[in-house]
């Protein structure tokens, strides 16, 4: 599924998920640098993000998949 990560002022991270009409906080991270491991979000799902290079500036989209939540 696509997701839109992004960076508010405040510097919390946030997923917003198109399709439907979701957007929700990143609670926690596996990887420090975010790319290529999980993210879960406020609603406890859990995405499984894409490798990404060092430096990838935010916002970005990319296909990330959905590994649980309802």
């Amino acid at each position: 599924m696509k997701v839109m990560i992004r960076r508010s002022a405040a510097g919390v991270l946030s997923a917003y998920v198109a399709k439907k009409d979701l957007e929700e906080p990143i609670v926690s991270h596996e990887k420090p640098e975010l790319w290529g491991g999980t993210v879960t979000l406020g609603n406890d799902w859990v995405l499984a993000l894409p490798e990404m290079p060092e430096g990838t500036h935010l916002p970005i989209t990319v296909e990330a998949r959905r590994l649980s939540g309802d």
